[in-house]
């Protein structure tokens, strides 16, 4: 079995650390006494605020979805390394522009429950239990970043102090510099953690108004910024040091280590795979002497599995890969074909900002790109672009007025009448009940297949299932 790195990081905290600069950790031993961090084994917090959806802005350049965050609980045991963060949020703004609404209507709210022990992050949306490998090393960096923890960290791994500032690495995991103020109690953190779209990923928290909860203090003001934009703004109403944290493992993640390496592929016209396997799902278009993928969504390993796969189904090399949105969970796999030498097409608000994180140093942990030392190509769309060998043609299309993304594209392929969109349309399951609301997206998306007058007999989503045209109608009421 894998022993987690960082458990393993604390359990150094029971002896000296060989070499250890005495001036070094009689600072932090200051700090620790400061903060009661040498008492606490688990701390849980709880609050209210507003909170952003990290990678789902509206367009790249704008502040990342915000969300009223009407509970928020943090559960962290630094013994077992574990987190939890449980909350519940309404939306921001009306309408909602981007990504992450997750369906919720003017007044609804959504809970969320994400978790990471060890080296295994998962969510629980109702009751299933799902892997999310792609959160692990922010969940990690969130759990040694609390104010205690970050102490504690530091300590494990060797830090250097000097004046006011606490410098540490965790190697493959995340740089991390704190800052402490002039009563020894941490106030902001500087850290830097991998990302699979925009390489290594700043991220800053701020802790302000620290108050004593029985013996441990502790900030009831948090605030936080990640990848340059708001992520967290949260007022602390509620803390319980050394409360009973006990995180397990649920036997379906155990038994599930590497989710986004299982692939399948089914072909749904000559030459066109349905590439699903996961969550996110791939289209692979078979042209004259090339193939055209529509889609690399989530990180390294996902690309990694579905170019395993495509290398099955053809032996023609890829020379275009579609990428529908910037969104992050859409895009994280862009920077491992790149590695390859693939030209990325996207629609032109995306373009600028693909050149960028394809351009962005990976120095944490050094991804496909980064060891390559190639450089990312993108080619814009415009609002329609057409791809042709003569017998097959690939159309993009902007989709226009949705609330989702403002620079998202359509793939549709005339010939086969077959049409490819990612989250402005997941069916849902067969027999589920219909929609109290209406989805605008939905609505959308239906809107733009009139306007352009496409034939379309199925509808390939990036996420869910193949359905028929109609099924999109009865969906929206017509």
């Amino acid at each position: 079995m894998r022993r987690p790195l960082l458990f393993m990081a604390v359990l150094l905290l029971i002896s000296p650390l060989a070499g250890y600069a005495q001036d070094a950790r009689a600072a932090l031993e200051g700090v620790a006494k400061a903060m009661g961090a040498a008492s606490v084994k688990s701390i849980q917090y709880s609050g209210n605020g507003v909170n952003f959806f990290v990678g789902q802005s509206y367009t790249p350049d704008l502040p990342w979805p915000r969300f009223v965050v009407k509970s928020y609980t943090r559960a962290v045991s630094y013994e077992t390394a574990s987190i939890r963060d449980e909350l519940v949020r309404t939306l921001g703004e009306n309408p909602q522009r981007g990504g992450g609404a997750g369906g919720i209507p003017p007044g609804g709210e959504q809970r969320q429950n994400f978790a990471a022990r060890g080296d295994f992050a998962w969510n629980v949306v109702g009751d299933a239990t799902n892997p999310a490998p792609v959160a692990l090393l922010d969940r990690q960096l969130q759990l040694w970043t609390t104010p205690h923890g970050v102490v504690k960290m530091a300590m494990a791994n060797n830090a250097t102090v000097q004046g006011n500032t606490i410098s540490f690495a965790v190697p493959g995991r995340f740089r991390v510099r704190a800052i402490v103020d002039s009563q020894n109690l941490v106030e902001k953190i500087d850290a830097v953690v991998p990302n699979a779209v925009l390489g290594d990923m700043p991220v800053e928290i701020r802790y302000s108004d620290y108050k004593d909860f029985g013996g441990v203090k502790f900030p009831t003001k948090i605030r936080q910024v990640i990848g340059g934009h708001p992520a967290l703004d949260l007022t602390v109403t509620d803390v319980q040091p050394n409360a009973a944290v006990n995180i397990t493992i649920p036997d379906p993640i155990l038994q599930t280590p590497a989710p986004y390496a299982r692939v399948t592929s089914q072909m749904v016209a000559d030459g066109v795979w349905y590439v699903t396997g996961g969550t996110h799902h791939s289209v692979v278009i078979e042209m004259k002497d090339h193939l055209i993928v529509v889609e690399s969504p989530i990180n390294d390993d996902r690309a990694a599995a579905v170019l395993g796969e495509i290398k099955k189904l053809s032996s023609k090399p890829i020379k275009y890969v579609i990428a529908t949105h910037h969104h992050f969970d859409h895009s994280g796999g862009l920077r491992a074909v790149a590695a390859e030498g693939v030209t990325i097409i996207a629609h032109d608000a995306n373009k600028a900002f693909l050149e960028k994180t394809l351009a962005a140093q990976a120095t944490v942990s050094p991804d496909r790109l980064a060891k390559s030392g190639k450089k990312g190509t993108v080619e814009g769309t415009g609002v329609r672009r057409t791809l042709t060998d003569g017998t097959r043609t690939v159309d993009i299309h902007h989709i226009t007025d949705n609330v989702h993304h403002a620079g998202i594209v359509m793939v549709h392929l005339p010939k086969e009448k077959l049409l490819i969109e990612a989250d402005v349309y997941t069916p849902p399951a067969p027999n589920a009940p219909p929609a109290t609301t209406l989805n605008p997206t939905w609505v959308s998306l239906a809107d733009n297949i009139n306007r352009l007058n496409l034939v379309v007999d199925q509808i390939l989503p990036l996420h869910g299932r193949i359905v028929p045209l109609a099924e999109l109608h009865k969906g929206i009421g017509r």
